[in-house]
């Protein structure tokens, strides 16, 4: 996104208010209705592209960066059977100083017979027998008394309470991945995990922002409910979640509980409690609360089993009691990690393998479009659109999916297609470059011999996962058939990677400091400085994008 002196950000017209009163930041945004060469009027309304980051990524990355297990096998007899729920990493009755020279590098594991707890009776049950697990972090070993219940594994004390220890798991691998990510995150980013929920509230939630204009259709037909009614000036309770095991944050458990933080007259105006359960993800997912990535492998978080709304334990004790089962069935891909999305469409495909796409509907139906009728449009992808018929297409796609009608009949202003391409894009979780290849990119862009460049480039973009790899390559081309087309539209391959840039390659670290796990400071407010990396980078994506990728 770029922004001019007076603060406007000019691919969505948003214009933001800061309070300098208010004990938070208050947004009031505004934006101008083009629809019309004289049309001069303005509305106030919530926008549907925000300025700030829906998802936050630091948590993500410090997952990237935990430790991964390494299992130190047992190559010794042992004096009794391996009892068996272990495998090659039970070394039998071993001390600690023996464990902790076999334990050579952080994430290294190995299971023992607690020494100190040895019977001198070889026939005493394997049940009754103490085993201990130690695990090298940090570099420094820490142990862990295990217990297993016939299917599940868990730790019930050692050196401090595992972040894990609440949690069980089929195996010791899948326990101690997880506990290693915990450890990490605990480690990095304590102070912030205490506190996220906190400083985070429900008005300005990934929910609220990703689901708002569906809540208010839905409350629209429930203004002659007999459910309670939340007068405006009522402070609305948070979801009963007494029965749920806590989040398995030890640390989180000192915070203050506070109540939840958010505008009545932004949400429903009737009382019905969230049905939160413990609920292991597969694949990856972020709190729809406070917008950061709900870690680990096992048990994450909690989901409402009505309306489907996904959070940490702790945030889920901050929700209002405003749970609308309706929106849970037209979630939609809007916001949703990009492999989960494309696994939804593959599903639908399972009885003709040949036909399942490897780019996401939305990428495949706004560049069809535009490439119909949009090729030629003056400032394509730089000119906003319209924004309520933005909000009309998002709706649209995530109910409708392909049939989602986007020719002239129901969107005449391209604008609206091409907006509607960004904002899928710029609300991905894990952007389509990850956050793992960017650096990887960058080096590679700034190589000053073209030939090495590109060789850099392949190099990189080979790393993608293969659903961020096809659908950039996608994208990358439909970028330069726009290119193709620069003396009527005006849009040069350099001025398309200056538009594309802030969302295809977001700046890491694009929280302010004292919102960050990591600590580091970038600027807020989505202005997203010091992007000319980026653009060289993409702009040689664009360029190139013949050679780059027909020969991968």
């Amino acid at each position: 996104m770029c922004y001019n002196s007076k603060g406007r950000v000019n691919d969505c017209n948003v214009f933001v208010k800061l309070n300098p009163s208010g004990s938070e930041t208050e947004s009031i945004w505004h934006t101008d209705l083009r629809t019309k060469p004289n049309d001069k009027a303005k509305t106030i309304f919530d926008p549907p592209s925000p300025v700030l980051p829906v998802w936050k990524p630091d948590l993500y990355k410090l997952q990237q960066e935990a430790p991964k297990p390494k299992q130190i096998i047992c190559a010794r007899a042992l004096p009794y059977p391996t009892p068996s729920h272990y495998g090659t990493e039970f070394h039998g009755p071993i001390g600690h100083a023996e464990a902790a020279s076999l334990l050579d590098e952080d994430g290294a594991f190995l299971v023992r017979e607690s020494r100190s707890h040895t019977s001198e009776n070889s026939s005493e049950s394997v049940d009754s027998r103490i085993y201990t697990l130690s695990l090298r972090y940090d570099g420094k070993v820490r142990h862990y008394r295990l217990h297993y219940d016939g299917c599940y594994h868990r730790v019930v004390g050692g050196d401090g309470i595992m972040p894990a220890s609440s949690k069980c798991f089929p195996s010791i691998a899948a326990l101690v991945a997880d506990g290693l990510v915990t450890l990490h995150l605990e480690s990095r980013a304590g102070p912030y995990l205490r506190t996220m929920s906190a400083i985070s509230s429900y008005e300005g939630s990934p929910y609220m922002t990703l689901n708002r204009l569906k809540r208010r259709a839905l409350l629209s037909h429930l203004k002659n409910s007999t459910l309670s009614p939340i007068l405006p000036n009522e402070e609305t309770q948070p979801s009963s979640t007494s029965k749920e095991p806590q989040e398995s944050n030890a640390a989180a458990s000192s915070a203050p509980i506070e109540k939840p933080v958010f505008v009545p007259s932004l949400c429903m105006q009737y009382e019905k409690p969230h049905s939160f359960k413990v609920h292991t993800f597969k694949g990856l997912n972020w709190c729809e609360f406070c917008g950061n990535f709900l870690w680990g492998f096992t048990a994450q978080g909690v989901k409402c089993e009505d309306c489907g709304f996904s959070a940490h334990s702790r945030c889920s004790e901050k929700v209002p009691n405003d749970c609308l089962p309706a929106v849970g069935l037209s979630r939609g891909v809007f916001g949703l990690e990009l492999s989960s999305a494309l696994a939804m469409e593959v599903a639908l495909y399972s009885q003709n393998p040949a036909k399942q796409p490897d780019v996401p509907f939305v990428v495949r139906c706004c560049v069809q479009e535009i490439e119909n009728r949009g090729l030629d449009s003056e400032g394509i992808y730089r000119v906003s659109g319209f924004a309520e018929e933005i909000e009309a297409l998002k709706m649209a796609l995530d109910k409708d999916g392909e049939r989602a009608d986007l020719s002239p009949n129901s969107f005449d202003n391209i604008n609206v297609i091409a907006g509607t391409l960004k904002l899928y894009l710029r609300l991905l979780p894990i952007p389509l470059v990850t956050f793992d290849v960017h650096p990887l990119l960058i080096s590679a862009a700034q190589k000053k011999n073209l030939s090495d460049q590109i060789s850099e480039i392949q190099n990189a973009v080979k790393n993608l996962p293969a659903v961020h790899f096809s659908t950039l390559k996608f994208l990358i081309g439909h970028l330069f058939r726009v290119s193709q087309y620069e003396s009527e539209n005006k849009m040069t391959a350099h001025n398309l990677s200056t538009v594309f840039a802030p969302t295809l390659m977001p700046a890491p670290d694009v929280l302010p400091k004292n919102i960050s796990p990591s600590g580091k400071g970038i600027c807020s407010g989505g202005m997203l400085p010091g992007m000319g990396h980026e653009i060289s980078a993409l702009e040689s994506l664009i360029t190139n994008h013949d050679i780059i990728f027909n020969s991968i």
